[in-house]
């Protein structure tokens, strides 16, 4: 198809929910985008932290390519060996867990809603995270937080802490508090008997690259377990190395009680993925919940990939150094440009704070080959693939270098 045929399908054909750029791409490698014109872009927010090892891995492409010729699908009331060794993985990276497996950031943060609530109705977390039944009294409010976003389904959506995701689609679930992030006593004011549990980024992505506290997120963990609440953690951008580790709690100190991955977990291809501790994790028997696609054989085998390479290819090393690297780099312009405010974030995530909108900075880096996001109207985010070198980010710090020089 041409330029035109595609821009017309889409007007005709597709639903108008998303803010497009005139832009179509064909290929992908690395860092590295072409358009439908063979013009070279490079990519500092791959998919919104989807391609963390880049687009077009060959270790996930490898593996897709061999399971594909074998199994693409098989339904979960049967056994499957790439699902097995995937939920393995996890598990050995992470906590002691099992695992439930979706599709989705939003259908994984949907799962744990569901998780608590039913917990909250049939049982309680004791100081010393033993499970125990509970007295008759049920539980079901979830605390969530200022700028938070935890996806677009009704309960996600109403989760968030961003009312322009909620505008139109009353009346909303009930049972949902949002309080100010990083606050510990405006949190500790808003638990009541009814609370079950607080949902967390430890990174706020969609929300301008607000990063939590650590006082913050121990005094929190430690209210979860005076209280016996449930700490679900939302790693949907953060997890799979985007933060220097491989997961953003592990800067913290402490284990959630619930992880929810996706996004970069499937090296490009869609996974969701529910981590609960092993302890509660029974709390869902069988026909409480399920996924018809949830971590099939050719989606498992992409994200056992994933893992491989993140290890095998030190990439978690990678992010921290070339994380350091593009803060400098930052820093140096900011010296420089007062329309810089702030910079701020962990490893390869990154936000950068405007004193003016960002709209015409993102369109005037797109135009000379540079793919970034703003976010808050006013917050660049960069989330470079964690192999990312040194040249790459001069490069991309040379073109938005330019672009400031001419706001």
């Amino acid at each position: 198809m041409k330029l035109e045929e595609v821009f017309a399908s889409y007007k005709e054909n597709i639903m108008p929910t998303y803010t497009k750029m005139p832009l179509v791409f064909v290929k992908g490698k690395g860092s590295k985008l072409w358009d439908i014109h063979n013009k070279v872009y490079l990519d500092f927010f791959p998919g919104w932290g989807v391609c963390n090892l880049g687009h077009c891995h060959p270790k996930v492409m490898q593996a897709v390519r061999d399971q594909i010729s074998k199994l693409i699908f098989i339904p979960n009331n049967y056994y499957h060996i790439p699902q097995a060794k995937l939920a393995k993985e996890m598990v050995y990276w992470s906590y002691p867990a099992k695992v439930f497996f979706c599709n989705s950031g939003a259908e994984a943060n949907e799962g744990a809603i569901k998780f608590v609530r039913k917990f909250g109705s049939s049982s309680e977390l004791s100081a010393d995270g033993e499970q125990r039944r509970a007295t008759g009294q049920g539980r079901y409010e979830i605390i969530t937080f200022e700028n938070s976003f935890h996806g677009r389904t009704l309960a996600t959506v109403t989760a968030t802490g961003q009312k322009k995701y909620q505008e139109g689609f009353s009346p909303l679930p009930e049972g949902f508090k949002t309080v100010k992030f990083n606050d510990i006593e405006v949190l500790k004011q808003a638990v009541s008997d009814k609370t079950i549990a607080i949902m967390l980024e430890l990174v706020q992505g969609e929300g301008g690259i607000n990063v939590a506290s650590k006082d913050f997120v121990l005094a929190l963990r430690k209210l979860c377990a005076e209280k016996k609440l449930l700490l679900i953690v939302d790693e949907v951008q953060t997890g799979m190395g985007r933060t220097g580790k491989l997961f953003a709690y592990q800067h913290y100190g402490m284990t959630p009680d619930i992880m929810t991955l996706a996004k970069s977990l499937g090296g490009g291809l869609p996974i969701g993925a529910m981590v609960v501790k092993k302890e509660i994790a029974d709390t869902l028997g069988p026909g409480m919940h399920a996924s018809t696609f949830g971590g099939g054989p050719v989606i498992a085998r992409a994200a056992l990939a994933v893992f491989k390479a993140i290890q095998k290819e030190k990439m978690l090393k990678n992010a921290n150094l070339m994380g350091e690297y593009l803060f400098t780099k930052l820093n140096a312009l900011k010296e420089k440009h007062t329309i810089i405010k702030e910079i701020r974030g962990l490893g390869l995530m990154v936000g950068v704070e405007l004193n003016i909108a960002g709209k015409n900075i993102i369109e005037k880096c797109i135009e000379k080959g540079l793919l970034i996001n703003c976010t808050h109207e006013n917050v660049l985010r960069l989330m470079p693939a964690l192999n990312v070198t040194k040249k790459d980010i001069d490069k991309a710090m040379g073109i938005l270098k330019s672009v400031l020089e001419r706001a």
